[in-house]
């Protein structure tokens, strides 16, 4: 009897110590899931947010943490109104299946089932959903802006050529509707794209294909037939949910909102001294005791002002004796054919000092998004990754319907035969057309040689009959040899560790996440610490007019957030078009809902 009663003093022991070490990581998500952490305000402002925003590299090294740590016995979600990209979602899905694999519980929580959260939520052995919720998952559905009507409105007309029947990326601009390539081309991707999500919700809560087709397919689903359908576990309201998981676990497990997650609060500004000290020590680099990996992040289009700082930093890499390896993390649709190229000669110098580079693709790598992309050793990317878009396209703009709209005249003299080409108000004539045509040509046969130099024997086929400004899935990609493995951070950091012969212990996203107001001072420049004595432009150069206009615009409260983006993208191209003739740009595929 004696001995019973200690054992069972021992045993209740070691029950409630379990429980004291036991952690739940809460994965409460809101806003949008930065790649890089550098603040952009874009076209409509800053947010007024203060703190770093916290990024993909933050929430899929964190996961992986928590399928290999014995104290996390499971996870707890909730996107709330984040706004994740298919690829980041994918890379999520697959690290929340390791969590389960691991033998771990997956607990989510949405207020809103959409194709998006059905993809989170197909990794959960605890779905619930608010029993009053939203339930949209009636497809996928596309539509793009196309811009000839508000041009010819204002005045403006646009003189686009391009290099590749596929490369669609100028047609909104001068086009009241897409080609049948850009139809074509965006059939394909969607089909590519639908497909991907039926299977991996359908195998996730093991449902048949077709089952989960005709509830999408039905339009209107209420959350007791999302249920019946086995698309969610349980319907209640977030404190019952919050208290069923409690009970769950026992009172003392630790709810850990932060785990492995860095510390997302911006700088506290009390007064002039905080600001000082801010601008001050904005710019210094951490000195890093450890080998260690080296993750940096090109986000968004591809011009001089954002090529820049990711140049700068990969040189920077290239020097520091304890960086072992490069990932680069590649989400952009390209942009400007020079700016592409002054990056990958980047990557080059890098790859040079006999460190491995590796890239992992985001949401979208085309065009001169694949073009920097090209050189790396290893190439991994999303099934629903956007890639290839493999060709040029050439646009001028001239604004003489503008002038003549607002009573100016102008009148020009030149020396040189073709000294007009770059003018404002003269259309290209058809010589000029030829010159530039013959300069894309060869900015197109630059860019599948870089193709060929990176990937060699790796294509599969004739990229002639590849490229023409084609895009594809990550998973099509795959097929034909434009990447090398379906995989995402986590996968490209452990590959990289791999061919550096050194563990996954010290990795960094470089450079160090800001918040919008610690992205607002520059820290000065350290004299020639690249070794370089003439720098890359590093300045923003908007078309002020345009931007001031739209964002005050009131038509724009009535606009979708996938609308507002479409039309922050077409600013965004038309100051690209600005800046240079000859781009390297993929065609705007939105997929609203995800």
């Amino acid at each position: 009897m004696k001995y019973l009663l200690l054992f069972t003093l021992l045993l209740s022991f070691t029950v409630a110590k379990a429980d004291e070490d036991s952690i739940i990581a809460v994965y409460d998500l809101e806003g949008i899931i930065s790649e890089s952490g550098q603040s952009d305000g874009g076209l409509f402002g800053l947010s007024g947010n203060g703190n770093r925003p916290l990024t993909h590299f933050d929430i899929i090294r964190s996961l992986k943490a928590a399928a290999d740590d014995e104290k996390v016995k499971g996870v707890v979600l909730d996107l709330g109104g984040s706004s994740i990209r298919l690829a980041q979602l994918q890379e999520m899905r697959r690290c929340l299946m390791a969590i389960r694999a691991a033998g771990k519980d997956v607990w989510f929580y949405t207020e809103n089932l959409t194709l998006a959260s059905a993809i989170i939520g197909s990794t959960a052995n605890h779905y619930t959903l608010l029993p009053e919720g939203n339930v949209s998952i009636s497809g996928m559905y596309a539509e793009s802006m196309y811009y000839k009507g508000l041009l010819d409105k204002a005045g403006i007309k646009a003189n686009v050529i391009h290099i590749g029947d596929f490369k669609s990326a100028g047609e909104t601009l001068y086009r009241t509707g897409p080609s049948e390539y850009a139809k074509k081309q965006t059939d394909i991707i969607m089909d590519s794209i639908f497909q991907q999500i039926l299977e991996q919700v359908s195998t996730g809560r093991k449902i048949e294909p077709q089952t989960l087709r005709n509830l999408i397919d039905q339009g209107f689903v209420t959350p007791k037939q999302a249920l019946e359908a086995g698309l969610v576990d349980d319907l209640q309201y977030r404190t019952d949910f919050i208290t069923k998981a409690r009970k769950h676990y026992g009172e003392n497990t630790k709810f850990d909102r932060s785990y492995e997650l860095p510390n997302t609060k911006g700088p506290e500004i009390k007064g002039f001294m905080d600001i000082m000290k801010l601008a001050f020590a904005s710019g210094k680099d951490k000195k890093r005791r450890h080998d260690y990996i080296a993750v940096v992040a090109l986000d968004g289009g591809i011009n001089d002002y954002s090529v820049a700082p990711v140049r700068k930093e990969i040189l920077k890499l290239a020097k520091q004796e304890k960086c072992k390896a490069l990932v680069l993390r590649v989400n952009s649709p390209g942009g400007s054919a020079l700016s592409s190229d002054v990056l990958w000669e980047a990557t080059e110098e890098f790859e040079a000092t006999g460190k491995p580079f590796v890239v992992s693709m985001g949401a979208v790598a085309a065009s001169g998004g694949y073009y920097v992309s090209a050189g790396a050793s290893r190439i991994f990317a999303e099934e629903g990754t956007i890639t290839g878009s493999i060709g040029v396209v050439g646009m001028k703009f001239t604004f003489g319907g503008v002038m003549e709209k607002l009573g100016v005249t102008t009148h020009s003299q030149q020396r040189g035969k073709h000294a007009d080409m770059n003018s404002l108000t003269q259309e290209l004539t058809p010589a000029q057309t030829e010159i530039i045509k013959s300069s894309m040509l060869d900015v197109y046969s630059t860019f599948k040689k870089r193709i060929m130099d990176g990937r060699g024997d790796k294509i599969k086929g004739d990229l002639d009959k590849l490229a023409g400004g084609r895009v594809y899935t990550g998973i099509d990609a795959l097929k034909i040899g434009l990447i090398d493995e379906i995989g995402g951070l986590n996968e490209a950091i452990a590959h990289a560790a791999k061919l550096a012969k050194i563990d996954t212990d010290h990795v960094y996203l470089t450079p160090e996440p800001k918040s919008e107001l610690e992205g607002l001072f520059a820290g000065p420049d350290k004299k020639d610490e690249d070794g370089e004595f003439i720098h890359m432009m590093e300045q923003k150069r908007p078309i002020n007019l345009i931007k001031q206009q739209l964002s005050l615009h009131p038509a724009l409260s009535v606009l979708s957030k996938d609308q507002r983006s479409q039309l922050e993208n077409f600013v965004k191209r038309i100051e690209a078009y600005q800046n240079t003739h000859v781009l390297l740009l993929s065609p705007d595929i939105t997929i609203p809902g995800l």
